[in-house]
């Protein structure tokens, strides 16, 4: 209890949902040190429209923890914040978008988000099998990395053939749970269009399914694999409805798919660029300018019709240059707002005039209590064959295959890659997360047991105003408030127990802080 009430004392107000007169020190800030760009000129045509002010200014604390968890999925080192915040040089947090979008971990985090939508999955009902998990994961991998134009990269997905060990785009299919040209379809629409075909009329679905009629699977003596191609024995002509109600000719001997394809990955055709920007835009700022991202339709308009097709026509002058689209978002004031609102938060979020709050993925929160404790985790899948074993070394957010999982990640939202929803991912905080996190041994030991702590126990020498700042700089990438230092050295010196054992306490406090626990 005396460890509960200590965190309850220690939470920050970051979260706070109310109104502020003024700009909130150390997580705002008064003015703005970048221009505003065309992302923030539609968005502001819009909040002037309905009355409503943005937010402030995030101070540079608040960024430099903000993007490192949006862009690479992974705590800053305390070590390099204090120079990012010393630095007065104009342009800093767009030379930091630039170096993050480079590192390795940036690959890791949005192949992950990738093999969510493509359901990368080894086990039931997905049954890819590992040898195809680990060839699919590592060919997004490597087009996430070397930045593969969008366009090529769907392309890929849509119409590639061959055996699923050994081309591995071609698990789009097989990662299907029916092989039946609607399913298909209906695969195809939600993950590269952002549509649920259940809402289309009829013919509009019947035409959609036309173009994967000839999709066919066939297994060889390999275990497991399976080729897949589009079927030989149908070769003639045929019409089909497309999804904008216009009618599309497949030629004698040519695949349908790559008909559709020449349809979807067109400069003029707003479904395959409406769609991804929108789900950049969802993951980035936390909710789609179409929310669902994944429920594009008429009856579900955008709340900025104009800032949608302005980031259409980004994405296509850039040749489908994805990090283009990123630059275009993080360097925007919208991005680098504030999360508390000046107005009412919910109506806030919804049109983009604060930055959106919520909880840390599953992988994310591991990995980075993982990064504090000192050692991973232990995974490892003994089915299906081949036995999967993870080595502790390597993060969660770089887990190839949905299967393999955990009672934390699970218990945290992990989506299990069934449908290719988003709304498989939860980010929802819960009664049950709230008592791990205060109760559970293996936290507890991590911290007790951080060498990382442990440094910063050692470098204060004895000096407590040093060592709280260092478990601040540390967990939430600031230095403490007047107020907090001195809430902290007041329970040093009630405390009956030792030294480390009270840092202990703090660092468990923040830990549990949603400061630490959310995006913010």
């Amino acid at each position: 209890m005396k460890r509960f009430l200590f965190a309850v004392a220690v939470l920050t107000a970051v979260c706070s949902c109310h109104a502020v007169a003024a700009a909130l020190s150390p997580f705002e800030s008064e003015t703005w040190s970048i221009p505003a760009n065309g992302v923030d000129t539609r968005i502001l045509a819009v909040l002037k429209q309905k009355g409503i002010d943005p937010a402030y200014p995030c101070s540079d604390e608040v960024f430099i923890r903000r993007l490192y968890l949006d862009v690479i999925g992974t705590l800053p080192e305390p070590s390099g914040v204090p120079g990012f915040l010393q630095d007065d040089r104009p342009g800093k947090r767009a030379r930091l978008i630039d170096d993050l979008l480079e590192r390795k971990e940036y690959a890791d985090y949005w192949t992950l988000k990738w093999c969510d939508l493509l359901r990368v999955k080894a086990e039931f009902p997905i049954n890819l099998w590992p040898n195809a998990v680990q060839a699919y994961h590592r060919w997004i991998w490597n087009s996430v990395k070397k930045n593969r134009p969008y366009d090529e990269f769907a392309r890929e997905l849509l119409t590639s053939s061959g055996s699923n060990f050994r081309v591995p785009p071609v698990n789009f299919y097989r990662a299907v749970q029916s092989p039946e040209p609607p399913a298909l379809a209906e695969a195809v629409a939600l993950t590269l269009m952002g549509s649920r075909v259940g809402s289309w009329p009829a013919d509009r679905r019947d035409g959609m399914a036309a173009f994967f009629s000839r999709v066919a699977f066939k297994g060889t003596d390999e275990w497991k694999e399976q080729i897949v191609q589009c079927d030989p024995a149908k070769r003639d002509p045929f019409k089909a409805l497309l999804p904008d109600g216009t009618t599309g000719r497949v030629e004698a001997g040519v695949d349908p798919r790559v008909t559709f394809a020449n349809w979807l990955i067109t400069p003029e055709n707003p479904w395959f660029t409406r769609s991804i920007v929108n789900r950049l835009w969802a993951w980035l700022l936390g909710r789609g300018i179409i929310h669902e991202p994944d429920d594009i339709r008429p009856g579900n308009q955008p709340v900025n019709p104009e800032l949608l097709s302005y980031l259409q026509q980004e994405l296509v002058g850039a040749r489908y240059d994805l990090k283009h689209v990123f630059r275009l978002i993080l360097n925007s004031r919208t991005y680098q707002q504030s999360s508390i609102a000046r107005g009412r938060q919910e109506e806030a979020e919804a049109l983009f005039a604060c930055y959106s709050i919520r909880r840390l993925d599953a992988e994310v929160l591991v990995d980075a209590l993982d990064w504090l404790g000192g050692r991973g985790q232990n995974y490892e899948s003994r089915i299906p064959e081949p036995f999967t074993w993870i080595p502790e070394e390597q993060r969660t957010i770089e887990l190839a295959d949905g299967s393999i999982t955990s009672t934390f990640l699970m218990m945290f939202g992990r989506p299990p890659r069934d449908t290719g929803l988003e709304s498989e991912r939860s980010t929802d905080a819960t009664d049950a997360q709230r008592l791990f996190m205060l109760n559970s041994t293996d936290v507890y030991n991590r911290i007790s047991r951080s060498l990382r702590l442990r440094r910063i126990t050692m470098a204060a020498g004895g000096d407590r105003v040093k060592l709280v700042r260092g478990l601040y700089m540390t967990l939430l990438s600031r230095e403490p408030t007047m107020a907090e230092q001195t809430k902290a050295e007041s329970y040093w010196q009630n405390s009956k127990s030792g030294s480390n054992e009270a840092a202990t306490d703090l660092a468990w406090a923040l830990i549990n802080s949603m400061e630490f626990m959310y995006r913010h």
